[in-house]
């Protein structure tokens, strides 16, 4: 799977929105299909944090993840039994005016073959979702 990256401007101040993304114990109240989070280590530069996911099928991850407070984290995968590479970031913007720009870029690889209107659906359904999901939390 290629990189995929997704940009949008949102009405809430970059403070807010940084504090929701390194909030991980909260993503299973708002981030669909996040079952459980469990942080492994976690401090101001950075954190480690296993993800238990049901989209479609259950899976699971470790991220290690950097903070670059307010304007975003890097993440690459540690281990998980569905990803061979599960690399990412998200960028934040101060616009002013309380409004902040948001990028996600995410390059995934799956281990076996990902089936396309699985990658589809992740794309072009969950990313926005998703995104949607932080800022609505960020309000």
């Amino acid at each position: 799977m290629a990189v995929v990256t997704r940009t949008e401007i949102y009405d809430v101040g970059i403070q807010e929105f940084y504090s929701v993304i390194i909030d991980y114990d909260s993503y299973p109240e708002f981030v669909d299909g996040v079952d459980g989070i469990e942080i492994l280590e976690q401090d101001d530069d950075g954190a480690r944090v296993k993800y238990s996911l049901n989209l479609i099928k259950k899976f699971s991850y470790i991220l290690k993840l950097e903070h670059s407070k307010p304007n975003g984290i890097s993440w690459a995968l540690e281990s998980g039994d569905l990803f061979k590479k599960n690399i990412g970031s998200w960028s934040l913007k101060d616009l002013g005016r309380g409004k902040t720009e948001v990028t996600y870029s995410v390059d995934l690889e799956f281990k076996g073959l990902a089936p396309k209107p699985i990658v589809n659906r992740l794309i072009n359904h969950n990313l926005p979702a998703m995104m949607k999901s932080y800022f609505e939390r960020a309000q």
